[in-house]
């Protein structure tokens, strides 16, 4: 892609815990909630990116918040820039992948109704193409559209923060990182952990070419690697 004005970092965030979540069913586009524990795992994250990537600065960076329209996204983006004072932006192009009929089933259901395109769709063979999902092409798509326009929007010296879904994230660092190109079947990444998130980089080449350096990916707060983190409670044990 020709070199534009661009931000000089774009993180990726995926949203804390649902019940859908805790559930295993497939939350696609319904618009659901965090629970008690999504909320809890969201503060935290919120204060780990302040922290990792919000400091005083001789010059301080601009900042700019972007959020899918979900509620469950919002929940989380708005945990990191309330306190901030940054205003969140909402685009319909973060939503999460729409994944048709399927959406609001558990994997139990799904295997049990639907086996062979149940496991078409685990062996990332596109089963659940016949079902009305979004194809990963067309998410990627509209996810790297969406970061290019507003990186151009936020201009140079600028933090970018994009705050998702799972499938989402994968999708459109495929595309950023022109892993679609090299693997077409789109199986290069995996979906990341609740309230985790990715870091890119852009890269100036002297072919006039911008591309992007994947720096962080599946990162979270270091809770996130002990038992607190699905069951908060213990923390006050």
């Amino acid at each position: 892609m020709p070199i534009t004005h661009h931000v000089r970092s774009i993180t990726l965030v995926r949203h804390g815990r649902t019940a859908y979540n805790a559930a295993s069913r497939i939350q696609g586009q319904i618009d659901i909630p965090l629970d008690e524990v999504g909320r809890w795992q969201v503060r935290q994250t919120a204060q780990a990116l302040q922290r990792l990537y919000v400091q005083p600065e001789p010059d301080i960076a601009s900042r700019t918040v972007v959020s899918s329209d979900l509620g469950r996204a919002c929940q989380t983006a708005h945990a990191f820039a309330d306190s901030l004072g940054l205003k969140v932006h909402t685009d319909q192009r973060v939503r999460e992948r729409d994944f048709g009929e399927w959406e609001g089933m558990s994997a139990q259901e799904l295997a049990q109704q639907f086996p062979e395109d149940y496991r078409s769709w685990a062996q990332m063979t596109g089963g659940e193409l016949r079902h009305g999902a979004e194809s990963k092409q067309h998410v990627g798509a509209r996810g790297a559209a969406a970061l290019l326009d507003w990186s151009a929007k936020a201009g140079e010296n600028a933090d970018l923060f994009v705050f998702s879904h799972g499938a989402w994230i994968a999708q459109t660092l495929q595309v950023m990182l022109g892993l679609d190109k090299v693997d077409a079947e789109f199986i290069g990444v995996i979906s990341m952990r609740n309230a985790h998130w990715a870091r890119l980089v852009p890269c100036e080449h002297a072919d006039g070419e911008l591309r992007w350096r994947l720096v962080d990916y599946n990162h979270g707060p270091a809770l996130a690697d002990t038992e607190q983190w699905q069951h908060p409670g213990l923390s006050q044990r």
